[in-house]
């Protein structure tokens, strides 16, 4: 199976395309966007690996050229830490999935056997964990007892937990990947936006409720 992946960091290309070759696959490793436009032009991919943040071209740049030039090769996106809006972004321009950095080799791999079974089709973008929804596109949680769009902040924390259940997060994880290492904001706005997060929960009806242990972290649980 061939992949063509774009990635100007290349420290990370490098492992990164070790590891897929030792599992397999043929891959052509380019480090901007403009040298995958040409790489797609003179070649067949089973899938493509865009980073957002290339220089010459981004990666949604050269996933809406491939889109507008008829390509449907099924497209995985890396985006930087909690860019929410990228993530959004790059599945309506038509990318199959998007992955975080930094990410794990086993989920990558995962993702890669997802998105080239079934070629050119949108993947359900919803996270489900007991009752509860969340949906990638939207942000809205939803349970049997109704639903909420969920701001920036609130949906990031909930889809660490969702992806992560039963793992505990600790606070220091939240503000690293969601406010970022230089942020002001002082640690205690993560119990702020716990408590938002539960009381929406139970206002709808969710089996599903987070966790502390305190002076670890949280977590999900799933009721009954």
């Amino acid at each position: 199976m061939r992949l063509l992946f774009a990635e100007d960091e290349r420290s990370l290309s490098k492992a990164v395309t070790a590891i897929l070759v030792k599992n397999h696959y043929s891959v052509d490793a380019v480090y901007d966007g403009e040298e995958a436009l040409d790489y797609l032009e003179t070649g067949n991919y089973d899938g493509v690996i865009l980073d957002v943040m290339m220089p010459k071209a981004d990666g949604f740049t050269v996933l809406k050229r491939m889109r507008a030039a008829g390509n449907r090769t099924p497209v995985l996106m890396l985006t930087a830490r909690s860019q929410i809006e990228d993530r959004v972004l790059g599945l309506d321009s038509g990318a199959n999935d998007y992955l975080t950095k930094p990410f794990a080799m086993q989920e990558l791999l995962a993702r890669i056997r997802a998105m080239t079974r079934t070629p050119g089709v949108q993947p359900d973008t919803r996270l489900m964990v007991g009752n509860v929804t969340l949906d990638a596109a939207t942000y809205e949680l939803s349970a049997p007892g109704g639903s909420y769009k969920l701001a920036n902040k609130e949906y990031q924390m909930l889809e660490m937990l969702m992806r992560n259940p039963k793992k505990l997060i600790s606070a220091e994880s939240f503000m690293d990947r969601i406010w970022g290492y230089d942020s002001e904001a002082e640690l205690n706005v993560v119990w702020v936006y716990i408590s938002y997060l539960r009381k929406k929960l139970s206002a709808i009806g969710a089996n599903v409720q987070i966790k502390a242990q305190r002076g670890v972290g949280y977590f999900l649980e799933v009721q009954g």
